[in-house]
This record gives structure tokens, C-alpha cells and sequence, in this order.
């Protein structure tokens, strides 16, 4: 089997240094208000580029800049400084939908990757697109066996983009769905005059509906479903179908999620796909990713398209169905690098001996341990609370901007 690549979402820099430490190939981000989590997560701004370049290229991760919202004619300006800066930096590729974005880009000679806001559904359109970018994120509609019909098409024909490669095929992999084609939904513009075509989705199909007759007032409230909706996408228990299917790039989705998300999503994926390489993918080892999964943010899970059964399996409850949660606790104060000490301020809950706690920053990205042995306000103690100096024995360096948080059951 080919190695898929591995593409993870990074929301900020936490979340870049998650998906890093975790396995991913590549790793996707958009920058301000021109990508479609531009409402949903932190994002980075055009002198970010640089640093993202410098974590990622000397360990042979590739980077992409989303820039595939609708583009106004008074975006054109921004687009085409984001775009000078990305080459300037060498960022590996643009993912993109509006033909100004891809014209620039090309104008630039800087890669180009075809969103899913374009909906390439069938090999005439890849032939189309192949003009311009060297891969492309099919439609999230399609089933494994059409993906596998498009993959075939193009080694058949000899299908080859701009850098003259053959085209690659990459689909989403995991994380939330939305109930419109593609992502294409105006819910929001429409009730809030919110565009999540322009980033900025006020997610009204998450929420509860009563559903009235108006002819008799006639209500039904909608019970025990979130009938616009859609549970969590989720491909890692039949992963070997997906690879089946011939594709290039499995995208993980999730730039607006924790990063303690894209850390566990990230390494459960690293390593299926690793155990598909070494022959040593099974069903036991698929039960204990899905398990590692749960403890992070999801609506539930299903297969999506991609294996023809059933459409449309909602989620039944408003919000995260994680069987664990983090609660802050404090923050990083002091680093002992010659002991391994590190310090913490805290500065609400409490933690005790045999906890679960993750420590997240920039650079530190995302850590999990257990708590062994603790020292509060220099004695060795069972228990810390609010107002308490922390030390703890750590492999690993801590900052000022690190955050300290409880890992607790939901």
C-alpha cells in the first residue's frame, strides 16, 4: 500500500505543535477572516508564516493556507498579500475555491489545492481543475466506491496537474459534518445575516427545533434528535477501505477545535495508518482508537457517504459526546531545566496525587501525565488548590504562557 498522507488542522499554535509531536504529514491553517473557520478558532495572522514554516519544513511536514471562503472584489487586495507573504515564507500549497485565489496563486507559482467548497464529484471536473492545482478534496457526498472510480480514472488516463505529477485525490477523514453539500450551508447568513460561506457560521443546525403545521398550528417537537445535525464523521474502522479506494491525502477536519482534540485525532490516525503499512491493522486495535476518540470533543460517529448505507445519522444531543472533559487549573510559572522541575501557579480547582492532568502552550503543544508525586508551597503534599505553588517532575520544558488543566470524566 502507497503511504497516505496524514493532514491535520491547527487553529493556533498549540494546535500546530499537537499535530507535529503527533504524526501528521501535513498541516492546514487559515488566517484571519478569509477561511472558513474564521469565526470557529483562533487563526493566525500573515506573520505567522514563517514560524509554521520553521516547526514544520526541517521535519518534512507540509503546510496549507486555507483561502477558500467567497472572495468580494475588496478582498482582492488582502488575498493577494496573503498570498505574496505564503510565497515568500514557502508555504507548500493554497487550498482554495474562488478562481481569483487560484489564478493569483498560479500567477505566483505557488501550489494549489481545490477545496471542497468546489464539490469535484466526477473525473471531467478533475480533468477541469488539473488545469490549475495538483490535488484536490473531493466532494464529502461521494461513496468509497465513486472516490475509488475517480482514483482509477486518473492513473488510467494519465491525469497530471500543473507541477506534472499525477493529480491526488484527498478526502476528509474525521470530525464534524455539515448538513449541507459541502459545507455550502445559508442557515446563518439567512437567520443572522452571518455568511458561513464567509467563515463566519452561527451553527443553527446544532441547535433544538419544534416543527409547526401551519395550516392547523400543529406542533411536534422534535425529540431525542438534532434533526440538522449530522453526527462525526469517522473512517478509522474501515480505514483499509478508504485506502482501498486509492486516495493520496486523508484530511482531518477540526482548525476550530481544542488541541488536546487535534493531538488525540492526529496520533489515532498516525497510527492506524502506520498499522495498514506493517500489516498489523485489526479490529482490536481499531476497538482502543475509537475508545481514544471518544474522550474527545465529538457529536457521535458514523461512516458518512462513503459506505452507501443509511444517510443522515444525527447526533442526539446538543454539543460534545467526550467521556472526558479538562477543567482549567493553573498556569506555568518556573522551569528547572538541571532537575526537571516545573512550577505552576494555581489558580482555580485543585489536583490531587494519581490525576490525569494536560499541560498546553505555543510551544509546548499538547502534554498528558499522570500526577506521581507533587510538592505544594514546598512540602510534599497529597492535595493542591487554588492559591497554591505547584512542582512537578516533568520529561519535558514548560513556559510562562503554558496553561495547566484537570483531565476529569463527563
Amino acid at each position: 500500500m502507497k503511504k497516505i498522507e496524514l493532514m491535520a488542522p491547527a487553529g493556533n499554535f498549540e494546535s500546530l505543535q499537537a499535530a507535529i509531536d503527533n504524526g501528521a504529514d501535513s498541516v492546514y491553517f487559515g488566517v484571519d477572516q478569509l477561511n472558513m473557520r474564521a469565526r470557529a478558532s483562533m487563526n493566525f495572522c500573515m506573520e505567522d508564516f514563517q514560524e509554521i514554516a520553521n516547526r514544520c519544513h526541517p521535519k518534512g511536514i507540509r503546510t496549507y493556507l486555507t483561502l477558500n471562503t467567497i472572495i468580494y472584489d475588496h478582498d482582492l487586495s488582502v488575498v493577494k498579500t496573503l498570498l505574496q507573504k505564503a510565497k515568500e515564507a514557502n508555504i507548500s500549497a493554497i487550498i482554495a475555491s474562488d478562481q481569483a485565489v487560484i489564478a493569483t496563486a498560479r500567477q505566483l507559482g505557488l501550489e494549489v489545492h481545490i477545496s471542497t467548497q468546489l464539490n469535484v464529484t466526477n473525473i471531467e471536473t478533475v480533468k477541469f481543475y488539473s488545469l490549475f492545482a495538483d490535488t484536490m478534496v473531493l466532494s464529502r457526498e461521494l461513496s468509497l466506491r465513486q472516490v475509488k472510480k475517480i482514483t482509477e480514472q486518473i492513473a488510467k488516463e494519465n491525469i497530471t496537474g500543473p507541477s506534472g505529477r499525477l493529480v491526488e485525490i484527498e478526502i476528509f477523514g474525521h470530525g464534524a459534518l455539515c448538513m449541507a453539500v459541502s459545507g455550502k450551508c445559508y442557515l446563518s447568513l439567512h437567520s443572522h445575516n452571518s455568511s458561513a460561506n464567509r467563515g463566519a457560521c452561527k451553527q443553527n443546525c446544532r441547535k433544538k427545533y419544534t416543527v409547526i403545521d401551519q395550516e392547523t398550528g400543529f406542533e411536534i417537537e422534535l425529540d431525542n434528535e438534532y434533526m440538522m445535525s449530522p453526527k462525526d464523521l469517522c473512517t478509522i474502522d474501515f480505514l483499509d477501505q478508504v485506502a482501498d479506494a486509492g486516495i493520496q491525502v486523508l484530511k482531518l477536519e477540526g482548525r476550530g477545535r481544542a488541541p488536546e482534540y487535534v493531538a488525540t485525532v492526529t496520533k489515532c490516525y498516525r497510527e492506524a495508518l502506520d498499522s495498514l503499512q506493517n500489516n498489523t491493522y485489526s479490529k482490536e486495535k481499531v476497538q482502543g482508537w475509537l475508545e481514544q476518540l471518544n474522550t474527545v470533543y465529538n457529536r457521535g460517529f458514523w461512516s458518512g457517504y462513503y459506505l452507501g448505507q443509511k444517510l443522515g445519522e444525527w447526533s442526539d444531543q446538543s454539543g460534545s459526546h467526550a467521556i472526558q472533559k479538562k477543567v482549567y487549573v493553573g498556569k506555568g510559572k518556573h522551569y528547572f531545566p538541571k532537575t526537571g522541575i516545573a512550577e505552576f501557579s494555581l489558580e482555580a480547582y485543585s489536583v490531587k496525587k494519581g490525576d490525569k492532568i494536560l499541560i498546553t502552550g505555543p510551544t509546548t503543544g499538547v502534554q498528558e501525565l499522570w500526577i506521581e508525586d507533587m510538592m505544594v508551597n514546598d512540602q510534599k503534599k497529597e492535595e493542591a488548590t487554588k492559591g497554591d505553588s505547584l512542582t512537578l517532575k516533568i520529561p519535558f520544558r514548560i513556559r510562562l504562557s503554558d496553561k495547566l488543566y484537570k483531565i476529569v470524566e463527563n
